[in-house]
């Protein structure tokens, strides 16, 4: 397994000189703290864990994975104590308030945190990862008793969390959930149904383990209008807020994975067990979004986590190892033979990784900005607000979470074909971060998914195109004040044209779907890869305009640095850029070729 280095210098040039989080947190009423000298002393603490007791845990822990015995979850060697450390060091309350327990920071420094974390060790870092949306759903839906009880020991890492939301016969339709919750005269519930599919279900770090359900009342209506939400401890809590007896929550089994086997997939059966309404009745699913949303942006950061350890570990094979002669000529003469990094194609393939990786972290900090925000407006009851960056936030989040776990996919198998044959090797540790990334574009709305929220709820039905004109308006303003800029010119005017195509696009996709309703399914997961490769775009050619502007300044210490930010750009501009415009030639074909097909065309007898 490719030993992790986080790279400090690239998140701080986003956060530092790219994004400007120093203005950005001194705009924010919990940003005080985020100094720079704070969040680079926050950063470096956070990687030494990473690099020193996470990331030696990652091939150890897929090779043994998670035991199961008599109903309960043993993880890998090493997790307990590595976790143990993690609480210690107050890293789960790093964004949530002090009241609670936590360090009161902003919403962006947790994912900062996460997306080290989850590149050290992406079994590991699931834990607490799926704990952090239980805690976002707490407080902004629970009742203030039920935060004074459940909100400490989160924030704290005394317990951890779930979302429990799949069941047999549904997955992403949870209008089919049949998990039933009968009213007592306590106030409280019996929740009986069975969950599956649910990360970190079940094991041995915490004390107990709060699940957050989805379930429907006696009398709930049908479909996704009758769910409600609950809290369903693992271990009854009492009033004093101590344990007291198990609750009737039984683990049934781990599920037997591709990947991520340090992390346990289970199978929970609820048989009456006591759980207490959060938010309104048959409202539950709207609260659930809040859970989703976090895990839909922490799954877009498993997107650049496995990119980036893929890339470091095939960049360090493509020096060492040595294979033919370049095609201009010996670069290693005294050698037997040159470096891989010499060939053209490796270097496509480790640019392609490179370009995912830093593009991708930079699409995301960015939207962490508008988290921050929202995050605010929540806590400050603010709901005008709230919406605001909440729509602003929603358009991105399937852009993030669909494009970049395919392109931390791609960039994962780039890894493995580094490496030749070796890359098939498990002790490598390539085949891992392959098979690790392949769930990213499944668990949390397939890209299918989050194609059609995006072009179908976000942009057709939910805003008319005003999401596309809004956000293309930022890339617009960019394009025109970099026009006249020789480095720049290029990068200015082929946004440009994207900017007017992109919206172009959209209005030919509202006009087509008014006569042809399946154009938007059709379309959608043209429209969400055309978008993505059109934002990543723009945060390429905003990199490449601060470098440009450090060396033109010179007086830096590092001009290689910024010099390959250039070249990057440039990379993504010639190479992988020019794939937007066969999404844009297909989304715009009829959806008959797809849909009048009959049935028996299928057939393979």
């Amino acid at each position: 397994m490719p030993a992790y280095k986080v790279p400090l210098r690239d998140i701080r040039f986003l956060i530092n000189e790219v994004l400007d989080y120093p203005a950005h947190y001194a705009s924010l009423p919990n940003g005080g703290d985020a100094d720079p000298d704070t969040v680079g002393a926050i950063l470096e603490e956070c990687a030494k864990l990473c690099e020193e007791v996470l990331s030696p845990l990652n091939l150890s822990g897929d090779q043994e994975g998670c035991h199961f015995a008599d109903g309960n979850v043993t993880t890998p060697k090493g997790f307990k104590d590595a976790y143990r450390q993690y609480a210690e060091g107050g890293w789960q309350g790093l964004s949530h308030p002090t009241e609670y327990g936590g360090q009161g920071m902003p919403m962006s420094m947790g994912l900062f945190k996460s997306e080290m974390t989850g590149t050290a060790n992406w079994s590991f870092t699931m834990y607490p990862g799926l704990a952090l949306g239980a805690m976002n759903t707490v407080m902004q839906h629970a009742s203030d008793a039920q935060k004074a009880t459940y909100m400490p020991p989160l924030t704290e890492g005394r317990w951890l969390g779930t979302m429990c939301l799949t069941e047999p016969q549904c997955g992403t339709d949870l209008g089919q959930v049949k998990t039933k919750a009968e009213p007592q005269a306590d106030g409280s519930y019996k929740i009986t149904g069975t969950k599956i599919f649910i990360s970190a279900g079940d094991h041995d770090l915490t004390e107990n383990i709060v699940h957050i359900v989805l379930a429907r009342l006696p009398d709930a209506p049908k479909g996704t209008r009758g769910i409600s939400l609950f809290i369903v401890p693992k271990i009854m809590v009492n009033e004093d807020g101590s344990l007291g007896e198990r609750n009737t929550v039984r683990t049934d089994g781990i599920e037997h994975k591709m990947g991520i086997h340090g992390n346990a997939t289970c199978v929970l059966s609820f048989e009456e067990a006591t759980g207490y309404m959060i938010a309104e009745p048959n409202k539950g699913l709207e609260a659930m979004f809040t859970f989703m949303n976090t895990a839909r942006i922490g799954t877009a950061i498993q997107g650049i986590a496995h990119a980036e350890l893929s890339y470091q570990g095939a960049l360090r094979y493509a020096k060492d190892r040595r294979s033919m002669r370049a095609l201009s000529g010996k670069k290693e003469p005294e050698k037997v033979a040159d470096a891989l990094i010499y060939h053209a194609d490796v270097r496509r393939m480790l640019l392609t990784q490179k370009a995912f990786a830093e593009g991708g972290r930079a699409m995301i900090y960015f939207a962490a900005q508008y988290a921050d925000k929202m995050v605010n407006a929540a806590f400050a009851g603010d709901q005008a607000e709230f919406k605001i960056w909440d729509d602003k936030l929603g358009f991105l989040t399937p852009i993030l979470k669909g494009f970049l776990t395919e392109m931390g996919l791609e960039a994962a198998n780039l890894g493995m074909q580094v490496f030749g044959g070796h890359g098939y090797i498990a002790e490598h540790g390539m085949e891992q971060i392959a098979r690790d990334a392949r769930i990213s574009t499944l668990y949390e709305g397939t890209t299918g998914i989050q194609a059609l929220d995006l072009l179908g709820r976000k942009v057709l039905l939910g805003t008319k195109g005003k999401a596309v004109r809004e956000f293309t308006a930022i890339i617009g303003k960019f394009a025109v004040e970099h026009m006249r800029d020789a480095r720049l010119r290029r990068f200015a005017g082929e946004l440009a044209k994207l900017v007017a195509e992109w919206n172009l696009l959209t209005v030919r996709l509202m006009l087509m779907a008014r006569k042809d309703r399946d154009v938007v399914s059709s379309a959608s997961h043209h429209f969400l890869m055309y978008s993505g490769y059109v934002t990543m775009a723009y945060f390429w050619a905003l990199q490449a305009a601060v470098a440009s502007q450090k060396l033109k300044g010179g007086g830096n210490d590092t001009p290689e640095f910024y010099q390959a930010k250039l070249d990057t750009a440039r990379f993504y501009f010639d190479h992988l850029l020019p794939r937007a415009k066969a999404h844009a030639s297909s989304m715009v074909k009829p959806s008959r070729s797809m849909t009048k097909l009959p049935i028996e065309s299928f057939v393979f007898e």
